[in-house]
């Protein structure tokens, strides 16, 4: 017995933020690449180098969403929902590695610092600094409710700090002549991505390994399924994620003879679910309501 509702994705429902972030990330990539080349600063290519991963995330995400909306099968019975999950996945593994190459680079430079144009580099960071704060502002609301959507909202607040380290180096060259400053400022940019790709990775992969969602408390789940009329025991319990926003709880419950018994099972099986819905804003939840007698069978297979 099951209950389930849409097949439209947290991430979908932004689909047109994600478009306009993308517009703002490209073509401020590009300003910035040219800035980079003209006036030699790593710290600007470093932070193209962010926006084009962001890029490169943002339009997995939109390919994701899109693929997402297909309509379940009985092959797949979720539809394509998870992609979102791999597409995060793919998001952050990009991200280690421009974060490693930005750290070598960065490293290198420290050593034979070339010569930086530190007016252009000042102009570029701050239109990137701009036009990161208003991508930030598009997808503020929307990052909560999606895994996808957190990443690129991580990302673009990565980008974030990485315009203000460049804005910050540009000013110590053009003021003191120091050169390592564009160095040290990339190298901070690099920095800054690690712990960004990591959490991503880390909440997607639990995802995958279908890990109770961190806002499901499953025993308090448990005690508020045992306090409904007719409910003697709740086992094999466990609650999962198919993709961000989209909950999956099932457990078998026990009921007592007289609701078996009385035909009474139907009541408890929609108690069960206003109480998953309304309690834990799980909306697709599938029970096994059993006799008493039936649990005896179970010992050696569930909890």
């Amino acid at each position: 017995m099951g209950a389930g509702h849409g097949h439209g994705t947290a991430t979908g429902a932004h689909r047109g933020r994600l478009l306009l972030v993308l517009a703002l990330t490209v073509v401020t990539l590009l300003v910035q690449v040219v800035g980079a080349v003209l006036s030699g600063s790593l710290a600007l290519l470093a932070d193209a180098g962010h926006l084009a991963a962001d890029a490169a995330g943002v339009t997995m995400a939109l390919i994701a969403v899109t693929i997402a909306q297909r309509a379940p099968t009985t092959r797949r019975t979720f539809g394509w929902q998870r992609v979102e999950i791999l597409a995060a996945v793919a998001n952050a593994v990009l991200l280690f590695a421009l974060a490693l190459y930005i750290l070598v680079e960065g490293f290198e430079r420290l050593f034979a610092p070339p010569e930086v144009g530190s007016t252009l580099m000042l102009v570029v960071a701050l239109i990137g600094l701009v036009a990161n704060t208003a991508s930030l502002l598009l997808l503020q609301r929307a990052q909560a409710e999606s895994l996808n959507l957190r990443g690129a909202y991580l990302e673009v607040l990565g980008d974030l700090l990485g315009s203000v380290a460049v804005v910050v180096a540009a000013v110590v060259i053009a003021v003191t002549g120091w050169l390592r400053a564009d160095a040290v400022a990339s190298m901070l940019v690099g920095v800054m991505i690690l712990p960004r790709a990591w959490a991503l990775l880390r909440d997607a992969v639990d995802v995958l390994l279908e890990a109770t969602p961190k806002d499901v408390d499953l025993e308090r789940v448990r005690h508020h399924m045992l306090h409904l009329d007719g409910v003697i025991d709740v086992h094999d319990l466990h609650a999962w994620t198919i993709t961000s926003g989209l909950p999956v709880l099932s457990a078998h419950v026990v009921v007592d003879e007289g609701t078996m018994n009385g035909g009474h099972t139907g009541r408890v099986l929609d108690a069960l679910m206003e109480c998953l819905s309304d309690h834990f804003d799980v909306e697709h939840s599938t029970f096994q309501i059993e006799s008493a007698q039936h649990r005896d069978h179970e010992h050696a297979l569930h909890d």
